[in-house]
């Protein structure tokens, strides 16, 4: 697979998940072990653009694949939009969830750009609006323990508006 940009060939345990492959084996330690059941977000990371909890998918499973965690997002001088927008509007307390919550709201703008509906997207031939209800279903697989939520959805909507 190919890592934020660099390809990786690693010899694993075949139960190995994504995300103990990226932490253990490639020392990349931005995406959290959180629930490591799926229910938090915290190890969201983007495979081939598209957002997953890594925690639930095997490693093997992405032979091929181009993976992108919150280290292949931007680095220090050359931030990803989300990451100026969240350092901005302080979208984070703790901080164990930004990663996840950063790379999901990746994911989230892709879907956006791309036209794809969520439960809360009323009108499924109309292009979908970036409503702070749209948005907030969309993030709604990524927990924030330390309740920073109006401070993520000002960031995401910071983002959403220079894009739109």
């Amino acid at each position: 697979m190919t890592v934020n940009g660099q390809a990786s060939t690693l010899d694993l345990d075949p139960r190995t998940t994504l995300l103990d492959a990226l932490r253990e084996h490639l020392n990349l330690k931005g995406s959290k072990k959180g629930c490591d059941h799926g229910q938090c977000g915290a190890c969201t990371v983007l495979v081939n653009g598209v957002r997953i909890n890594s925690c639930l998918s095997l490693a093997v499973m992405h032979d091929g694949d181009a993976v992108t965690t919150i280290e292949g997002l931007g680095v220090v001088g050359a931030l990803h939009p989300l990451q100026e927008a969240f350092l901005k509007q302080d979208a984070f307390q703790c901080g164990y969830c930004t990663p996840g919550q950063i790379c999901s709201a990746a994911g989230m703008l892709k879907e956006l750009a791309d036209n794809w509906p969520s439960q809360e997207t009323a009108d499924l031939t109309a292009a979908i609006v970036a409503t702070d209800a749209e948005i907030r279903e969309r993030m709604s697989g990524n927990i924030c323990r330390c309740s920073a939520y109006p401070q993520i959805l000002a960031a995401i909507r910071d983002v959403v508006g220079a894009v739109a």
